[in-house]
């Protein structure tokens, strides 16, 4: 199978290649980017200025169509796990563009988050929330009193941990709702990386542990033989055994959601980055490379279904699923060996290009990119413009600039 599998990656890439000769313009994308944000911002002012505790989250599919563009905002409480977007969102964008407008904002849009480093968890998506802010603020201003705020969050996070089943608690809300003892689902991962550079930023060695054990939890029990995913995993809370894998938002339980399948490529290759361990990139190379072998299944522009194994006709398609990929794939290629470090590049090249091509939102549409899939099987978020496609796309094409530029591919511009 693993062989069957590298020969149909290869060809499909090839084919590919051929097909998007064309080479993406990254300045050009990052420009359009720029003047998205400065949209987004003038359409966000009310009468009485910016409400920095509301963060923009979806433009629906519904609004584009009668040609209403602006985001719909949500207020940044625990539970609106995609606040951390926009602030991280206006940090790449000053990165890019030295913008003092936008630095401004972005400062703003995050110190409005910092509670959540003193409050009980409420839901394990805090490193979403504060690392996709604080975090990438961190970065770009080396604003050292965000140190601070990112520690007493992962501190709060750790809470969640499990010891005698190895994963940090998704979903605390859910427990009851669906009888599920523990369930950590595949989103998680990306929370990890919050704990990571925690412990290695002053905080105690513990914090590595539990994002170590998650992930290797994670990866024993996640998976399917063939590389894919299931969305969660269902654990007993008193002896810690696995009991099943489900769904959430996929299409079935055996099913591969998208979004699902890109949050492993993206959580394992920051795990091996932060781990260095052999098993993690080894794992990666596989859930990716089962991703890349079906994209051309029902697909002809490298962007996928919403889940790969949805059998409608009408399946919508996920660019948020693509964005998160293509970032994935950039940084991954830096860490396999040269042959496949190419074809990961072509093929990140190739789905940013799609998306630039066929995805861009229309002249009056404040978002980046259009046709992400939130949540189907609740009819949430279909077909819409939503906030973590755009930062997903920012940083790819940003990582894929300083790929092209020979730099480090996780650079941020630093400004003081």
């Amino acid at each position: 199978m693993p062989n069957r599998l590298f020969f149909v990656l290869f060809v499909f890439l090839n084919l590919s290649h051929a097909l998007y000769a064309q080479k993406l313009d990254v300045l050009a994308e990052l420009d359009y980017c720029h003047t998205q944000v400065l949209k987004s911002l003038d359409g966000l002012v009310g009468d009485d200025g910016l409400d920095y505790t509301k963060m923009p989250r979806n433009i629906l599919s519904e609004e584009l169509k009668n040609g209403i563009g602006i985001w719909n905002c949500r207020p940044s409480t625990p539970n609106e796990w995609c606040s951390g977007f926009w602030p991280g969102i206006l940090w790449m964008d000053y990165s890019y563009s030295e913008d003092s407008i936008v630095r401004k904002h972005a400062q703003w849009y995050t110190n409005s988050l910092s509670y959540l480093a003193d409050r009980e968890p409420f839901d394990h998506d805090l490193g979403f929330l504060v690392f996709c802010s604080f975090g990438i603020g961190l970065k770009v201003s080396q604003n050292t009193s965000y140190n601070d705020i990112i520690l007493r969050t992962a501190y709060q996070l750790s809470k969640l941990f499990r010891p005698r089943i190895g994963t940090i608690l998704s979903w605390p809300r859910e427990v009851e709702n669906h009888g599920w003892p523990h369930n950590t689902i595949m989103d998680n991962m990306i929370n990890l990386e919050m704990m990571f550079w925690a412990a290695k930023n002053g905080g105690d060695k513990e914090l590595y542990e539990i994002a170590y054990t998650h992930a290797v939890t994670t990866m024993n029990n996640h998976f399917r033989t063939d590389g894919s995913s299931y969305h969660v995993a269902v654990y007993d809370s008193v002896n810690g055994n696995f009991l099943k894998g489900v769904t959430h938002q996929g299409y079935s339980d055996q099913s591969m959601w998208a979004r699902g399948q890109a949050w492993a490529i993206y959580g394992f290759t920051m795990t091996y980055r932060e781990t260095h361990e052999q098993r993690f990139l080894k794992h990666v190379e596989k859930v990716a490379d089962i991703y890349l072998s079906r994209i051309t299944e029902r697909s002809t522009d490298y962007i996928p279904l919403w889940d790969f194994d949805d059998p409608s006709d009408e399946a919508p398609k996920d660019a948020s699923a693509a964005c998160i990929v293509a970032s994935a794939l950039l940084e991954l290629s830096c860490y396999v060996q040269s042959d496949k470090s190419k074809r990961y590049i072509e093929a990140a090249e190739m789905m940013l290009y799609s998306l630039s091509k066929n995805y861009h939102g229309a002249p009056n549409c404040t978002a980046f990119l259009l046709h992400s899939v939130g949540n189907l099987p609740a009819g949430s978020e279909i077909d819409a413009a939503i906030i973590y496609a755009d930062y997903y796309y920012f940083e790819a094409l940003l990582r894929l600039k300083n790929l092209r530029e020979g730099r480090d591919i996780l650079t941020l511009k630093t400004h003081q």
